[in-house]
């Protein structure tokens, strides 16, 4: 569900728009997206500075693949700011955040639980102006505390911990799924090898899906959009579909019949409780229950600005086809 906030009238102000100094925790899946765009972006602002915050490892990684994308990152103009997320204190983070405006949380949750409760909290003591958290995902209000995916908990900790204070602004960025993800092995619900599509909920049910490369191109329009985003959360979609429809893409991009099956609620839930700790059946049994996991796609960001993102069935044309 979209709230008030959202429904604003996104124009452009014609104004200069100001320079920033911000800084990305994290160049993996979403950040390097989130970066490249950015980079680009920052254009419009003269003065405006990107920076990375990464592992000293990293930063001077030699293994092929990694070495080319931070040759990437400089060659865009991005600095490196080495230090570690999970093992630097809460004071010495603030102590680097405090050198920028603003701060844009890409690390995702695989450093664990309390990691975005603690980049909160060292974003909220280094007093930067606004704070971007790590919530590049599903609407975590919608859903509420004790869901099946129990880390949501931790993400809705963080939102009470923003709405609780007034110095520091926050904007958080709902995306969906990541587009690719619908179509994952490890997922379960495109079944390629059986031609089946595991319907969760029903076959009603639907998901807002969204691509890295879109998130990046919008997160960082935006960072640099005016009037100014602040104390909101901003909702984006690539594509919103149900079950039903994604087995209707496939059979029309592949050509061939997928039979469709439906997980019920009550039966991923049964699953999980046989194995509690079984990450993905925790992510199964939450978006089969349809709370807060999609969205209209004509009330987002990308959509009253005219913003082109990704639908399922382009993104299937162009990765799954052949399969």
């Amino acid at each position: 569900m979209l709230s008030a906030t959202t429904l604003r009238t996104d124009h452009a102000c014609h104004t200069a728009t100001p320079p920033q100094s911000i800084l990305v925790l994290g160049a993996g899946e979403l950040g390097l997206p989130v970066l490249r765009n950015l980079a680009r972006v920052a254009e419009r602002a003269p003065g405006s500075a990107i920076s990375v915050l990464l592992r000293e490892s990293t930063i001077n990684s030699q293994v092929p693949a990694k070495k080319a994308e931070m040759d990437e990152l400089r060659a865009l103009g991005i600095r490196m700011v080495a230090a570690d997320l999970v093992n630097d204190t809460i004071d010495q983070l603030a102590e680097i955040f405090a050198r920028f405006d603003t701060v844009i949380g890409c690390a995702g949750m695989v450093a664990g639980r309390e990691t975005p409760m603690k980049l909160a909290t060292a974003a909220l003591r280094s007093g930067v102006k606004r704070y971007f958290p790590w919530q590049f995902g599903v609407d975590f209000e919608a859903i509420g505390r004790g869901s099946p995916q129990d880390l949501f908990d931790a993400q809705l900790d963080v939102r009470e911990l923003l709405r609780a204070q007034n110095k520091t602004e926050w904007v958080i960025i709902s995306t969906g799924m990541f587009t690719s993800f619908m179509f994952e092995p490890v997922f379960e619900v495109v079944d390629f090898a059986n031609d089946t599509v595991n319907a969760l909920g029903s076959l009603d049910t639907s998901v807002t899906l969204t691509t890295p490369d879109d998130i990046g191109v919008l997160t960082a329009e935006i960072v640099f959009f005016e009037p100014r985003f602040k104390n909101e959360i901003v909702y984006l979609s690539g594509d919103t579909v149900t079950y039903g429809e994604v087995a209707n893409i496939l059979e029309r991009v592949l050509g061939r019949p997928f039979r469709r099956n439906v997980w019920s609620v009550p039966y991923l839930l049964d699953e999980l409780k046989k194995d509690p700790s079984h990450h993905i059946k925790k992510y199964r049994a939450v978006f089969a229950q349809g709370k807060g996991v999609a969205w209209p796609k004509a009330g987002t960001f990308n959509a009253r600005q005219s913003i082109a993102a990704t639908t399922a069935e382009q993104w299937a044309e162009k990765h799954i086809k052949g399969k």
